[in-house]
């Protein structure tokens, strides 16, 4: 009688190395905020952005924490380009920080790259053990 079940082989995969840097890890590590010129400077107009991905990680128990940013301002003389904001928030992921100083770091570094008339940061965090924390952080100039 002769086996019928398949035989089982296992073959290694090839992984990348773990010391070398990523394209995406590089961009995001060497990201800052970049402006471009307004296209209507002298005119009230509101720009809202929505980042549903961000992420740190708590500085007490090195637990992740998950958040929509919403940025809302009104620009002056220079606006934000989108890529380099989507990776500048990225660059939290591994940072040990608090709901309140993330939002409130978020606010200073949109602050210094683009100088807005207005803008607001609100931090919307994922439910953890049964509290929502919202941060809403303002700046007008």
């Amino acid at each position: 009688m002769s086996n019928l079940s398949p035989e089982i082989t296992t073959q290694s995969i090839e992984e990348a190395p773990t010391q070398s840097v990523k394209y995406g890890e590089r961009e995001i590590a060497e990201g800052q905020l970049i402006t471009f010129p307004n296209p209507r400077v002298g005119r009230r107009y509101n720009i809202n952005i929505t980042l549903p991905e961000f992420t740190c990680k708590c500085p007490f128990s090195g637990y992740p924490d998950f958040a929509t940013i919403y940025i809302s301002y009104i620009p002056d003389a220079k606006v934000v380009e989108l890529k380099a904001l989507k990776l500048y928030i990225n660059s939290y992921r591994d940072r040990y920080i608090s709901h309140e100083e993330s939002a409130n770091l978020i606010l200073d570094d949109f602050v210094a790259a683009c100088d807005p008339l207005e803008v607001t940061v609100k931090a919307d965090f994922t439910p953890r053990g049964n509290v929502h924390t919202v941060v809403e952080v303002k700046h007008t100039k």
